[in-house]
């Protein structure tokens, strides 16, 4: 089955400083742009009226022509219509019930970025050129583009270390579904090991932000005593975000290889499906919880398997992997956290996270066979979850 793939290339480069600042004064345009269309539609909201994309394009035509905000005008119109269609998409999401009402965007902690069309960069022999400039940009090539795609969108940002980013959204006719196989795997996340695999295979938590914890906490300390408003604290806070960076780079890095490896490997991959919002409101954990970055685990195995033609089956919460023998089905009256190992009354010794593997992938592949849907009622309005699957029998 031939599917269609839009991918993003993101690369690093560095401006020169004119370049520099033309991005940054185009990202507090569309700052300024996207929070006036924001408390315009809150203000009609409040009329009980409604604000649609056209009306605030026609509202940015007219903010351009006023003298307090004719500034709009030097850079360029694209990112700012830009803004005013993720404002768009942000007000769809409320009203569909999928997000929460927008909000406004702050100087110091929105994230600094502007989108370009086709209609206002080129791309030729490799060289990127922005509208608004004179020369292209010097980027650093990681790693090629597909051959023969053309991107079709460029997102530039700034994270908070000052490094520079491009992403080109392009067509990648590389990506093509993995020939078949009958191997199934099922994985249960944890803190002391990230992963436990059906196999009996058990993948070591790297705990990344725990490694630089003492030189976070130091850096922390230094900018703390800054004074606020300085140049020596805007270095202190940028030596926080830079390792606060490396600490997301690696296990980003890592996550990505662990997921490739399992998609690539397995035909029906079974996971648990798990409140990780709920789950980092104790304190005692969630600073575990979130270095092992469960949510984004699970985001990156689902959308690798829908590009390589895998199954991901979720499995409800509340099945008791963790408490349920997976050699004779006996299900244990309770199961504490500190239990690490147990014995079954069948005299089977477990290893509880793979044990909980083994019962999660047995009750995959019973939906699989059942029917139910891939994903618990919850996320999917009208499906079923694996514990829930229930086989219509017909009389005879």
């Amino acid at each position: 089955m031939a599917i269609h793939v839009k991918r993003a290339f993101k690369y690093r480069f560095c401006p020169t400083d004119a370049q520099a600042a033309e991005l940054s004064r185009t990202f507090g345009c569309v700052r300024k742009v996207y929070n006036m269309a924001l408390a315009a539609r809150t203000e009609a909201w409040a009329r009980q009226e409604r604000v649609n994309y056209n009306q605030s394009s026609a509202m940015l035509t007219a903010w351009k022509k006023t003298e307090e905000l004719a500034f709009l005008n030097e850079v360029s119109s694209v990112p700012l219509q830009q803004t005013l269609r993720h404002l768009q998409g942000a007000f769809v999401n409320f009203f569909s019930q999928r997000a929460r009402y927008p909000r406004f965007k702050s100087k110091r902690k929105s994230r600094a970025s502007a989108e370009y069309t086709s209609s206002a960069f080129t791309f030729r022999d490799g060289r990127l050129k922005l509208a608004k400039m004179a020369g292209p940009l010097n980027i650093v090539w990681s790693r090629p583009l597909p051959e023969g795609s053309v991107p079709t969108t460029v997102t530039v940002s700034r994270d908070a270390a000052g490094r520079w980013f491009v992403s080109m959204l392009c067509d990648d006719p590389t990506v093509k579904p993995l020939a078949a196989t009958d191997a199934a795997v099922g994985i249960d996340v944890g803190l002391d090991h990230l992963l436990a695999l059906s196999t009996g295979e058990k993948i070591a938590n790297p705990r990344h932000e725990r490694r630089d914890h003492a030189r976070l906490a130091t850096a922390q300390r230094h900018c703390a005593r800054k004074e606020k408003g300085s140049a020596n604290r805007e270095k202190a806070r940028r030596k926080v975000a830079r390792i606060h960076a490396r600490i997301t780079d690696r296990r980003r890095d890592g996550l990505h290889k662990l997921t490739t490896r399992l998609v690539r490997e397995n035909q029906t991959l079974v996971i648990e499906d798990l409140t990780v919002r709920n789950m980092v409101r104790n304190r005692k954990l969630a600073r575990a919880i979130s270095d092992a970055a469960w949510a984004e685990f699970r985001s990156l195995l689902e959308y690798k398997a829908a590009w390589y033609g895998r199954d991901v089956v979720v499995v409800d919460r509340f099945f008791p992997s963790s408490k349920l023998c997976s050699h004779c089905g006996a299900l244990q009256e309770g199961m504490p956290l500190n239990v690490r190992t147990w014995t079954c009354d069948c005299g089977t010794v477990h290893d509880r996270d793979v044990n909980a593997a083994k019962n999660l992938l047995a009750a995959g592949l019973a939906v699989s066979v059942c029917g139910a849907g891939v994903r618990p009622q919850r996320r999917t309005p009208g499906g079923q979850s694996a514990t829930k699957q229930k086989i219509s029998r017909r009389e005879p």
